[in-house]
């Protein structure tokens, strides 16, 4: 059981690095550990440090005790639904205490005035905020880290890579640093040089000294349950090649991911790489599967309704940006398509995490590459990092 004043963590999918104490046989430890050691399916981060917080909030302060920042607002939605979850849940148990714990969306594109009266009136006990949205309280004085128990920075790397986002996150660590009994974590599968970012982390007095690294699945940065394959054909081929492989894969649902589009590309007034996908898509697709799209220059409205219609249980084939390899949680996904290659190795890791996310399943879950013939090497070096085959599909369509 962990019992120093940090702890760091990395499940199959995900580090978690923590400050403060647990105390040893509590609801959350007990569940924590087990939960680290069979987290494979992709969930197991959010459930980790959602558990974390609640053995740690106080349920009769009025106070906002724990804050969960997020990259995008689609993320943000899902780990407030699991949260309320887990307070409704909470909240039935005749052995804990009975009082409702509230949690708050504080994401971007929602009623920053509507949120600022509800922090005014009767705090929640646990917001999850976008960065963007939580910047606006925190200049203006509305929302104070003060009361905080438990700060998580979920995709830490992500968002630090962020040209848009990383000064803002400073300024929150930094002034989160001086709070007393507080505990830090930072949440994400794909923290290169990890022991150089916990020297960062306590030298910026973002955490504690005193960090234990628990690595859980050491070896494989990805489960063994997704087949990868790659198919190189011309670039016009690219949309017939897909097509062909829906034909013949006949996925129950598939998340199919490309580039995002350039400034200069918009500028010009060309049409996406997504909007002319699945434009074709829908032309030419004959099988039984939604086309849907979600992509950041979509409005907020839009980009919710996409996610709505592929949570509904139907099957879908999801046309979209990166937008959806942070952390979004769709079970149902069984192919993951990359029509165009990721930028980096990472990119790739958390594409491909988008499915086999169903524990005790038996299942084979693919992950396909349509590339041109000189992204060979790329993928081949995606492949020596994440240590994983890829393995040649010859098809007729490719020339």
């Amino acid at each position: 059981m962990f019992l120093t004043d940090a702890v760091a963590f990395q499940t199959g999918r995900g580090w978690i690095f923590s400050t403060n104490r647990c105390t040893e046989g509590s609801f959350a430890c007990s569940l924590l550990w087990k939960r680290l050691h069979s987290s494979c399916s992709g969930s197991g981060k959010t459930l980790t440090y959602l558990l974390l917080i609640y053995s740690q909030i106080n349920p009769k302060k009025s106070a906002v005790q724990a804050l969960i920042v997020v990259p995008t607002r689609e993320l943000g939605m899902q780990i407030t639904k699991v949260a309320r979850m887990l307070a409704a849940a909470r909240h039935m148990d005749p052995e804990l205490e009975q009082k409702s714990y509230t949690v708050m969306a504080l994401l971007d594109g929602g009623m920053l005035r509507r949120h600022k009266s509800w922090l005014k009136a009767e705090p929640p006990a646990i917001v999850v905020a976008t960065i963007g949205s939580l910047s606006q309280l925190l200049e203006k004085q509305i929302f104070k880290p003060d009361s905080l128990r438990v700060l998580v920075v979920d995709e830490v790397d992500f968002l630090f890579k962020s040209s848009k986002q990383v000064s803002s996150l400073r300024k929150l660590l930094t002034s989160y640093s001086s709070c007393n009994n507080r505990q830090t974590v930072f949440a994400s599968a794909s923290i290169l040089q990890h022991r150089r970012f916990i020297h960062d982390c306590i030298q910026q007095k973002w955490t504690k000294g005193d960090v234990v690294h628990v690595h859980v699945n050491r070896i494989m940065p990805m489960p063994a349950c997704l087949y990868h394959r790659f198919v190189i054909c011309g670039r016009k081929a690219k949309h017939q090649v897909l097509l062909s492989l829906l034909q013949s894969d006949l996925p129950e649902s598939g998340i199919i991911f490309v580039g995002e589009q350039s400034e200069k590309s918009k500028k010009s007034g060309q049409a996406s790489s997504t909007t002319v996908l699945i434009d074709f898509l829908r032309a030419s697709y004959e099988g039984p599967l939604d086309i849907l799209l979600l992509e950041e220059d979509m409005n907020f409205n839009s980009r919710a309704a996409s996610l709505t219609d592929v949570r509904k249980g139907d099957g879908y084939l999801l046309v979209s940006t990166d937008i959806v390899a942070r952390g979004i949680d769709l079970p149902e996904t069984t192919h993951i398509y990359n029509f165009d290659l990721p930028k980096t190795a990472i990119d790739y890791l958390h594409r491909a995490g988008r499915t086999g996310r169903k524990p005790f399943s038996d299942k084979k879950y693919y992950v396909t590459n349509i590339i041109l013939s000189e992204e060979r090497f790329v993928l081949q070096r995606f492949e020596n990092e994440l240590m994983f085959h890829c393995e040649e599909l010859i098809m007729e369509t490719q020339g």
